[in-house]
């Protein structure tokens, strides 16, 4: 019987369906009411949440305030007002210790058009068009906060897509819906990944936030890699996985210490020898959510 080439497939034999789309399936849910805590509010009169991802109230009593427009806001020349370097300041304190990217994995909606682009391009098989290097978003980033400070006012908002998702499902605007199908076809016809891994400048913003974060992806089961490579085949950034991967010889520790790392757990789905799972950057197999699995026996050298 020929092997099932579909990434993950020998993690659903082994480990079984659910958990090896175990953190797909929590992403999909944490975006998705997210979303939906934004929505009540205008559609149903239900507001738990008001404003949107850049800026928010939750039950009238937490702020919540996107960092990066209010670092755009102070660039521009305007002052902020207390509520709002408040909510930044909590958003902050929680990717610090968090991980930055994980905003792009957990919460961002477009991480869900970006992903679907990426399942298509899988199934049909397509190659690359173009060949972008992954330093692209920090100079956008740098760009974006240059165009700023000359035009005087937050000019990323405009064509944010991030905004556009929220403002289309709720005002069903025509450029949002057009520049949400551009992000799409970009990352099907054009580059894998695209636009999250090569061109966000708000993926750039929040990698630096979660430079020295505390929850990482560690694979201090490494000794058991059958090389397989699944979790290359599923990661939005497989330049992180290498050095904790394959260091050991090096003297590279088992933490994915990347701050380009998202966060979001497929590695962990798709392995059938369980080599990857979420700890702390510190210490040695301090786990979340980690199963104990048979290839975790004493057996087994654990770096």
């Amino acid at each position: 019987m020929m092997r099932d080439n579909r990434p993950g497939s020998d993690a659903i034999a082994g480990k079984g369906w659910i958990r090896a789309h175990r953190w797909l399936m929590l992403r999909r849910f944490s975006q998705i009411s997210i979303l939906a805590l934004f929505l009540v509010g205008p559609w149903f009169g239900w507001w738990i949440v008001s404003g949107n991802l850049s800026s928010s109230l939750t039950l009238d009593i937490l702020p919540l305030t996107d960092p990066f427009v209010l670092i755009q806001t102070i660039v521009a020349g305007h002052l902020p007002e207390a509520t709002a370097i408040t909510g930044a300041v909590i958003v902050i304190a929680f990717y610090l210790t968090i991980g930055g990217r994980l905003f792009c994995s957990w919460v961002c909606p477009v991480n869900i058009i970006t992903d679907a682009a990426f399942w298509i391009r899988e199934k049909l098989s397509l190659g690359s068009a173009s060949s972008l290097s992954r330093k692209t978003r920090y100079w956008l980033l740098a760009g974006v906060l240059l165009l700023t400070f000359l035009q005087a006012q937050v000019v990323w908002e405009l064509v944010n897509p991030v905004s556009m998702f929220h403002r289309s499902l709720i005002f069903s605007g025509g450029l949002a819906w057009i520049i949400l199908l551009a992000v799409f076809l970009f990352d099907l016809l054009v580059t894998r990944r695209g636009w999250c891994s090569h061109l966000c400048p708000m993926g750039a913003f929040y990698s630096l936030l979660g430079t020295h974060s505390l929850v990482r992806v560690r694979a201090d089961n490494r000794s058991a890699c059958n090389d397989c490579l699944d979790c290359y085949r599923v990661c939005p950034e497989q330049q992180v996985l290498a050095p904790a991967l394959k260091g050991a010889d090096k003297g590279i520790g088992p933490v994915i210490n990347s701050a380009n790392c998202t966060n979001c757990g497929r590695c962990i789905d798709v392995c059938a020898p369980d080599v990857f799972h979420f700890g702390l950057r510190f210490g040695s197999k301090n786990s979340i959510g980690h199963a104990d699995h048979p290839n975790h026996s004493s057996g087994v050298e654990v770096l």
